[in-house]
């Protein structure tokens, strides 16, 4: 049977991905589970893997197109198989994505957006991008299927009306997909959720010592290489077990809890930040925590993220420590409800029972979004945390 290949949901909230190459060529073999074409999405860029074994053919979609989520844009045949000449591929960008939906077992979100008759269709990404940049849109021309305003539309257009009123000496830089995209997602979090901010110093003397014992142990047996943040992600998931809102969504207007712990990373790659994702992190050990970290870290320099490297992320860890930062505030990853930015540890002279000692010390701050979670579950969130990192040996296995 013919296997379609449509334009993947990668995030809750993702409405269309860009295509930005084919990994194969109509006509050639495809074996289920090799890389077969790499689109772009709120988030990151990432490869999508082939979802069955067959020959590539009845390509729909090109190179920079920017298609709605359960589109089908390709088939993979068998031989002696033809792609269907009846049904998604007859139908309009709509259409298809609805009939993709109910083959699937998600459902397609609209992608388009329209007004009174006259007026252009435009996605809803591109209409909040159009808001914030303060573009009319009635001047611009549509590059999406059927004439929609995509993104990229308004982008183009606001670079080319601050061309038009700049210096012609100046030099605009381009954004890269990874800026922009980093952008465009932090102003949309920035502007749109109420975020507020606790933040704790902690002494960090246990969690130094653990560290540096933990990594002995782990190079003997796994040849991993154990980080901080490593220790961190495994303490955070297992006291976001005990606050569950803080571990919740904001989604359609209510609170969703999330059932698993999906500790996103923030990494530093070339022109921005991605976050990677390390599923389930209360259940795994620190061994199997620092491998993954590292797998992540490397597919993410590569730019060889995978959707499931990204997707359903619960919660964000940002750690500056390494740039010697001493204490930041961090935007929240929508829909996520919350992320920890974690400082550096520096030696801090602090008073211990009514005398000044020399401790390691390190800060680290919760941003909160209030419509679900309030300043007294935040506090007592970073208590706990703080509890866990006194005590590290309690709460973690090597």
């Amino acid at each position: 049977m013919a296997i379609s290949v449509v334009m993947p949901a990668l995030e809750m909230a993702q409405e269309t991905g860009k295509l930005l190459a084919w990994r194969k060529k109509e006509g050639e073999q495809v074996t289920k589970g090799e890389p077969l074409l790499e689109i772009e999405t709120d988030k990151a860029v990432v490869e999508v893997e082939a979802p069955g074994d067959g020959t590539l053919a009845a390509v729909t979609a090109k190179v920079g197109d920017d298609i709605p989520v359960g589109q089908t844009i390709a088939w993979l045949l068998k031989p002696g198989e033809t792609a269907p000449l009846h049904g998604a591929q007859e139908k309009s960008p709509s259409a298809r994505a609805t009939s993709a939906a109910e083959r699937s077992t998600s459902a397609v979100r609209p992608v388009t957006e329209s007004g009174a008759a006259g007026t252009p269709q435009i996605s809803p990404k591109a209409r909040r991008l159009a808001k914030d940049l303060d573009v009319d849109v009635g001047k611009i021309k549509g590059s999406g299927a059927d004439g929609v305003i995509t993104a990229e539309d308004v982008q183009a257009f606001a670079d080319a009306r601050i061309g038009a009123s700049t210096d012609a000496a100046v030099v605009v830089e381009p954004l890269s997909t990874i800026a922009r995209l980093m952008a465009e997602r932090t102003t949309l979090s920035w502007t749109t959720v109420p975020h507020f901010f606790v933040s704790r110093d902690i002494d960090a003397a246990a969690l130094v010592a653990f560290h540096k014992s933990s990594s002995v142990q782990i190079a003997k047996t796994a040849g991993e290489k154990l980080s901080i943040t490593d220790v961190l992600v495994g303490l955070t998931a297992r006291i976001l077990e005990k606050h569950p809102r803080i571990n919740s969504s904001w989604v359609g207007g209510a609170i969703k809890p999330n059932k698993d712990v999906n500790i996103s990373i923030a990494m530093a790659v070339k022109d921005g930040v991605v976050s990677a994702v390390i599923h389930n992190a209360q259940d795994q050990t620190l061994s199997g925590i620092s491998s993954r970290r590292r797998e992540l870290t490397e597919l993410a320099r590569n730019n060889k993220l995978r959707p499931t490297d990204i997707a359903a992320g619960t919660f964000t860890i940002s750690n500056l420590g390494m740039y010697k930062v001493d204490a930041f505030t961090a935007i929240i990853s929508q829909p996520q409800a919350a992320i920890l930015a974690v400082g550096g540890i520096t030696d801090r002279v602090v008073a211990l029972e009514g005398k000044p000692v020399v401790r390691p010390v390190m800060t680290i701050t919760l941003s909160s979004d209030h419509r679900v979670i309030d300043g007294a579950r935040g506090a007592e969130f970073l208590r706990d945390l703080a509890d866990a990192i006194a005590e590290p040996e309690k709460w973690l296995r090597i």
